[in-house]
């Protein structure tokens, strides 16, 4: 029988995230949808503290504050269109006062700078290799915050510029904690402002990033998102209305593929278990009064309560909240 698509099988990996270990991510906004996986199923996970990230660059100058004592003060920002805002961070961290602003941001980072010293995985998505100068400071930025375009230099890094300073920052996380592995992904986000050809040579810059990093670190993983999306799920039934973020489809398809090669079956049953309660709680009753309706609130009471028996370290206090209702 013919086969009409390239199913790309990923070997198991002897890592093993499963409940007891916590999570640190950092890059593109498809870290975030990975994130949401994580965050639904209960994992201990700590998303994006600088907001999203995309290229190698800012992702680097994320780490780097992660791991010193650097706290932002208003020097730190710039204002711009009735707005503080931070270069180093998604306009998420922005507010139109500037005390709020900075309150966010070094909340964020000394929560983060914790997190960090005891996380056991740290998951890097790398979204693009271009990068936007601002010709005031000549300091790369993570976002411009619709700055006029003018105000910047606009160019795609080479490998040979970040391959030595990644090498050097990853010797140091592993210094600072040495229980820590790193897993990186290339988003499968396509960045197309600049034309197919050059989206693939970013692509294949930020890949290459990665191989080396692999190659060089015994606790280095490299999942292939970016590739799954390209060669799996090449059809247009996978994307968005903007024919280049991937859809729901696509994103839950390559989050499969990525627990069930850094999840063991005891980890992927709990998952399903998991769901369920939440799939549970998401359901509205047409008679919440009923007795079968009470009866049910029971049930996921008492399932709730074995889960946390077996792990204790499982936060269900927002759906034990809901059915004590």
């Amino acid at each position: 029988m013919s086969s009409f698509r390239t199913e790309i099988k990923l070997k198991k990996s002897p890592l093993i995230i499963e409940h007891s270990k916590s999570i640190l991510t950092l890059g593109s906004c498809f870290a975030e949808n990975i994130a949401n996986y994580f965050n639904h199923y209960k994992f201990e996970i700590n998303v994006n503290p600088f907001g999203i990230l995309y290229n190698p660059t800012s992702i680097h100058y994320a780490i780097n504050m992660l791991m010193g004592d650097y706290t932002f003060t208003e020097n730190s920002l710039i204002f711009y269109n009735q707005q503080w805002h931070s270069f180093y961070h998604h306009s998420n961290f922005s507010s139109d006062n500037k005390d709020q602003s900075l309150e966010k941001i070094n909340n964020s980072l000394k929560i983060s700078r914790e997190f960090l010293r005891e996380a056991d995985f740290l998951t890097i998505t790398f979204g693009s290799a271009y990068v936007y100068m601002y010709k005031k400071t000549r300091s790369i930025v993570s976002n411009c915050h619709k700055i006029p375009e003018k105000e910047f230099i606009q160019y795609m890094l080479k490998i040979d510029d970040i391959i030595y300073y990644w090498k050097e920052i990853i010797k140091q996380l592993k210094k600072l904690n040495p229980k820590l592995t790193i897993i990186l992904t290339v988003s499968p986000i396509r960045y197309m402002k600049f034309g197919a050809e050059q989206n693939q040579l970013s692509k294949a810059t930020l890949i290459m990033l990665s191989q080396l990093l692999k190659q060089e670190f015994d606790f280095v993983e490299y999942f292939p998102a970016y590739e799954i999306m390209m060669d799996d799920l090449r059809d247009y039934r996978f994307y968005g209305k903007d024919m280049i973020h991937p859809n729901d489809t696509a994103i839950e398809y390559i989050w499969d593929k990525f627990s069930e090669t850094y999840m063991n079956e005891n980890t992927l049953k709990m998952l399903n278990k998991i769901d369920k309660i939440i799939q549970a709680r998401n359901h509205r009753p047409k008679n919440p009064d009923s007795e079968a309706h009470k009866n049910f609130t029971q049930t996921q009471l008492k399932l709730i309560k074995e889960l946390k028996s077996e792990y204790p370290l499982l936060n269900f206090q927002e759906e034990i909240d809901y059915f004590s209702q």
